[in-house]
C-alpha cells in the first residue's frame, strides 16, 4: 500500500510559501538571520531555531511574522511553526522560513536540519575466519553502527597484536605469517571489535573443489566447497578458503555460493595464499520471458484507483479509490473480460487504502484516511452478499490520525485479529474482530524511538510471524502466535530486526533532486525462506522544466532476505525495474508480480536460491506498461500492485483503475486444453 501518494507529490510540489496575488508589493525583508544558522542533530535530539526579519539596511522589521514549515523530510523528524524541530531518525529535513509583512508578499528563506548517526557503538566484522594458513591473506569489512543500529561512515583502524604471527594493513587485509595465535582489532571512535586467529603452518600440497564442474542457467545457484590437503591426501580441517571467478558478471560469496549473470564459461576459483584450484563453469540462458495478454479492463475517471482485494469466491474484487477518494468498489469479475461495477460503499475518508476480506470470506475490513470530522480507523462490512457489502462497524479509538494498512489473520487457537498502522505515532495497533460487530484492542507495539522518526507502512503475516515493513526502522519480525518467542495478538513479542542504511542506498536520488525525499522499507512478504521487501522512494523535487508524465518518477529497490534464521536475517538479492520504483508484491508460485509505479507492471522467477542482481540474470517473465487514454491520468502508468488467482493477475494502477493481465505460455507452444 502506498505512503500517501498525494502526501508525497504534495512534499515535490510544495511551495516556498503561500499563494499571493501577483499585484502585492514585495517585501521589506532582505534577509532572516537565523540562530543557529542551520541545525545538525542526533535522532531523539530537539532544537529551537530564532529567527529575525531585517532590512536591507540590516535593520529589524519589527512587524514581521515568523513561520517555520518543513520543506521535505516528513518521515524522518518533525517541524512546528514556531521553530522548533524534533529528530526522528537520520535524513535532512529541508526547512522554509517564511516572514509575513501584512500587505507585502511573503519572503522566504531556506535552510537545513541533518539527522547523523549517534556514535559508533558498534562494529561489525566480516568475514569471521577464525583458522588461515602461513602464506593466506583475507580482507576484513568493518561495519559501524551507532547504538540505535544507524550506518556510520566513519574510517575503521586496524591492528595486529602480534605482526610477527598476523599483520593487517590500513584497508584490513590481513596477512598470515607464521604458525601462532593472534588477533586483529578494529576501532572507530570507541567502538571496537576483535577477531582471533589461528594460524597453521602451510602444509597445503593440494586444493579440492567439488563440485569438479558445473552447467546451470543464469542466476541458478551453485554451493562450491573446498578442501585444503596435505601431501598425504588429508585435509586440513577448519580452513576457509578464498573464492574469486572470471570472466563476466555475477557473484562468488565468502561461503562459495556462486551465480553469474550472463550466459558464458567462467571459472571459480578457491585459494589457500600460493595454492589454489579452479572449476570450470558453463552458464546457459534462463529463458523465462513470455508473452502477456490484457484479459480485461475496468478504467476509473473519477478518482485515483489504490488498493485491490479479491473476495475468497474468486468472482468479486474490491477496488480502493484516493486522491480525494470516498468510495470502495465491488466488482464482477465472473467473465473477466467484461468486469461489472455491482455496489459500492461511500464513506467518510478520502482515500481507502488497503481492502482485505477474513479468510471465510464473510467479513471484510478496510482503512480510512482523511476524513472529514478526522475520525479516521477501520471500517467492517458484512460481505452477507459479497456484490454488496454493508458497513456493520467502525474502530477508530486511538487511531484518527489514520490508518494506512490492514492485515486480517486468523488463528484457531486466539481468533481473527486486524493488524493496523497508526499514522500518528508509527504503533502497530491488534485489533480483535472475533465478534465483528464490536471491535476491540487487545494490543500495541512500537519500536524503542521517538514519535517524529516511527513510521509503520505495512503488515504481513504468516505462520503466527508478522513481518512490519517500518521504514525508517526496516523489517521487524514479530511473534504474535508462533510461539517462538512467546508471543500471541495480544502479547507481540520481537524476534528480530533487519535495519539498512537508506540513505547510503539512495543517495543518487538525493544527488538528483536534492535532500528531503522520500524513501523507507514500505511492504514486505513472506516466500518460502525469503522475505521480500520492497522500498518506497519519491524524489524531492520533479525534472526543472519538465511537464506531465518526464517530470517525476518513482525509485526503489526490492530485497530478498534470508530468514533461514528467523533471528539473524540477512540480505542476499536485489532487484530493481530498470525505470520506476517498487510497490507492492504478489508472491503465487515462482512467481513474484510488482506494481513498479510508473515503471508499470512486472513479474519475475523467483524459483531455487536467490543470490545477487535478479534483472541483471535475466529473471524477469513480463512487463506491461499500465498507461492508456481512459485513466483520470491519460497515458501515464502508476501501478500500484496486485492480487493473483487461477492465472490472472488483477493490477491496479493509480492513474488508470483496474488490469486484469495474463501471462501466456512461450511463443511456439501450444496452450494447455
Amino acid at each position: 500500500m502506498m505512503l500517501h501518494l498525494v502526501l508525497a507529490v504534495a512534499v515535490l510540489q510544495q511551495p516556498t510559501a503561500p499563494q499571493e496575488a501577483p499585484s502585492l508589493p514585495p517585501s521589506p525583508v532582505a534577509d532572516i538571520v537565523l540562530t543557529p544558522a542551520r541545525g545538525v542533530l542526533t535522532p531523539g535530539d530537539s532544537i529551537r531555531f530564532r529567527a529575525e526579519a531585517r532590512d536591507s539596511a540590516g535593520q529589524p522589521v519589527t512587524n514581521a511574522r515568523i513561520m517555520f514549515r518543513a520543506a521535505g523530510g516528513r518521515f524522518e523528524g518533525r517541524v512546528d511553526t514556531l521553530g522548533m524541530v524534533i529528530a526522528g531518525s537520520t535524513g535532512t529535513i529541508p526547512m522554509s522560513v517564511i516572514a509575513l509583512v501584512p500587505g507585502t508578499k511573503p519572503f522566504v528563506k531556506r535552510t537545513e536540519v541533518r539527522i547523523v548517526p549517534g556514535p559508533a557503538a558498534r562494529i561489525a566484522i566480516a568475514p569471521r575466519v577464525a583458522k588461515l594458513v602461513a602464506g593466506q591473506r583475507v580482507r576484513l569489512s568493518g561495519r559501524v553502527t551507532s547504538q540505535d543500529g544507524d550506518a556510520r561512515s566513519d574510517t575503521v583502524s586496524w591492528r595486529s597484536s602480534n605482526r610477527a604471527i598476523v599483520r593487517v594493513d590500513a584497508n584490513g587485509v590481513v596477512t598470515a605469517v607464521a604458525a601462532g595465535r593472534a588477533s586483529v582489532t578494529a576501532t572507530a571512535g570507541a567502538a571496537s571489535e576483535r577477531v582471533a586467529f589461528e594460524v597453521a603452518p602451510n602444509t597445503v600440497a593440494s586444493v579440492d573443489i567439488r563440485p569438479r564442474s558445473a552447467k546451470l542457467r543464469q542466476g541458478d545457484v551453485v554451493q562450491f566447497t573446498a578442501r585444503a590437503l596435505t601431501a598425504a591426501g588429508r585435509e586440513i580441517p577448519g580452513l576457509t578458503p578464498s573464492w574469486s571467478f572470471a570472466p563476466g558478471q555475477g557473484v562468488v560469496t565468502e561461503d562459495g555460493s556462486f551465480v553469474a549473470y550472463e550466459p558464458g564459461e567462467y571459472v571459480v576459483t578457491a585459494s589457500y595464499g600460493t595454492d589454489a584450484a579452479e572449476v570450470a563453469v558453463t552458464v546457459t540462458d534462463r529463458d523465462v520471458r513470455r508473452p502477456v495478454e490484457i484479459v480485461g479492463r475496468l478504467p476509473r475517471t473519477l478518482f485515483n484507483t489504490e488498493e485491490v482485494w479479491l473476495h475468497p469466491n474468486g468472482r468479486i474484487a474490491y477496488l480502493g479509490t484516493g486522491s480525494g477518494g470516498d468510495r470502495m468498489y465491488a466488482i464482477d469479475v465472473s467473465n473477466p473480460a467484461q468486469p461489472v461495477v455491482t455496489d459500492s460503499i461511500v464513506a467518510n475518508t478520502r482515500r481507502i487504502n488497503d481492502i482485505m476480506t477474513t479468510p471465510d470470506g464473510r467479513f471484510m475490513v478496510f482503512t480510512r484516511e482523511g476524513a472529514a470530522d478526522r475520525k479516521n480507523g477501520i471500517v467492517i462490512v458484512s460481505l452477507e452478499d459479497p456484490a454488496h457489502p454493508k458497513p456493520i462497524a467502525e474502530f477508530t479509538e486511538g487511531v484518527t490520525a489514520g490508518v494506512h494498512s490492514a492485515f486480517v489473520y486468523r488463528q484457531g487457537k486466539f481468533g481473527t485479529h486486524v493488524y493496523i498502522t497508526n499514522d500518528g505515532t508509527g504503533a502497530l495497533h491488534v485489533i480483535d474482530i472475533s465478534d465483528p460487530y464490536h471491535p476491540k484492542e487487545v494490543a500495541q507495539w512500537g519500536t524503542p524511538r521517538t514519535d517524529a522518526g516511527r513510521t509503520l507502512h505495512d503488515v504481513d503475516i504468516q505462520d503466527g510471524l508478522a513481518y512490519l515493513s517500518y521504514w525508517n526502522d526496516g523489517l521487524v519480525i514479530l511473534d504474535v502466535g508462533n510461539g517462538m518467542a512467546g508471543g500471541s495478538p495480544s502479547n507481540p513479542q520481537l524476534v528480530s530486526q533487519f535495519k539498512y542504511d537508506l540513505n547510503a542506498l539512495y543517495r543518487d536520488v538525493e544527488r538528483r533532486h536534492g535532500p528531503g525525499f522520500i524513501r523507507g522499507t514500505h511492504t514486505a512478504w513472506r516466500h518460502k525462506n525469503y522475505v521480500f521487501i520492497a522500498d518506497e522512494v519519491f524524489p524531492a523535487g520533479a525534472v526543472e522544466g519538465a511537464r506531465d508524465a518526464s517530470a517525476f518518477r518513482a525509485f526503489g529497490r526490492l530485497q530478498a532476505i534470508d530468514v533461514s534464521d528467523l533471528k539473524h536475517p540477512r540480505a542476499v538479492a536485489w532487484y530493481e525495474p530498470e525505470y520506476g520504483g517498487v510497490h507492492n508484491v504478489w508472491v503465487a508460485g515462482d512467481t513474484l508480480y510488482l506494481g513498479a509505479y510508473n515503471g508499470g507492471f512486472h513479474a519475475f522467477d523467483v524459483s531455487g536460491e536467490l543470490l545477487g542482481d535478479l534483472r541483471a540474470q535475466e529473471r524477469e517473465i513480463a512487463h506491461v506498461h499500465t498507461g492508456d487514454m481512459d485513466g483520470v491520468t491519460k497515458n501515464s502508468p502508476m501501478t500500484w500492485g496486485v492480487v493473483v488467482r487461477d492465472g490472472l493477475a488483477y493490477v491496479n494502477d493509480i492513474n488508470n483503475g483496474l488490469w486484469i493481465v495474463r501471462i501466456k505460455p512461450p511463443l511456439g507452444t501450444k496452450p494447455i486444453p
